[in-house]
């Protein structure tokens, strides 16, 4: 994998992401806070987890120790998310315009779940953009709930959109 197609599946993520926040902007604060079936009790907190989550593997990928997550009570609405994810995308960006192909197939060490854990940088990154797509489903699904579906969010689409 080189930096050109890690910029790709960054550019889809952001994308995608978009797209579900634009939606997501659309439901009411109750709906915002609902309780659901899915992991993350409500959309907002599937939201913090997406935004935590990205958050979480720039600073594990830098070398950097992990001090706590995102609280979903920490936002009090889809603009307050979307303001700390456009700086965590910035920084996120930042990340990976500091790489080279070199470093992309480079080793990372990092501990996760008291375990150290060794592994190809690009996977990590991959694994990134992979979760998103898990989590945004999730979203997607609650945003039909509500009546604001956030439409296609297939890869292919995103190409075709550009």
């Amino acid at each position: 994998m080189n930096r050109g197609e890690i910029e790709l599946l960054f550019q889809y993520n952001d994308w995608a992401n978009q797209r579900i926040l634009d939606r997501a902007e659309k439901v009411s604060t109750e709906q915002l806070t609902a309780r659901n079936e899915f992991g993350w009790g409500s959309l907002r907190g599937a939201l913090v987890h997406l935004m935590d989550a990205e958050y979480v593997w720039r600073i594990l990928l830098n070398g950097g120790v992990f001090s706590g997550e995102l609280k979903p009570e920490d936002f009090a609405d889809v603009s307050a998310i979307r303001a700390r994810w456009a700086e965590e995308r910035a920084a996120f960006w930042d990340y990976l315009n500091s790489l080279s192909d070199d470093d992309l197939a480079g080793t990372v060490s990092y501990e996760g779940d008291g375990i150290m854990r060794h592994r190809v940088l690009w996977h990590c990154l991959a694994h990134v953009v992979n979760h998103g797509t898990q989590h945004r489903s999730e979203c997607a699904a609650l945003l039909t709930g509500f009546g604001h579906s956030p439409g296609n969010l297939d890869f292919t689409v995103f190409l075709s959109e550009r």
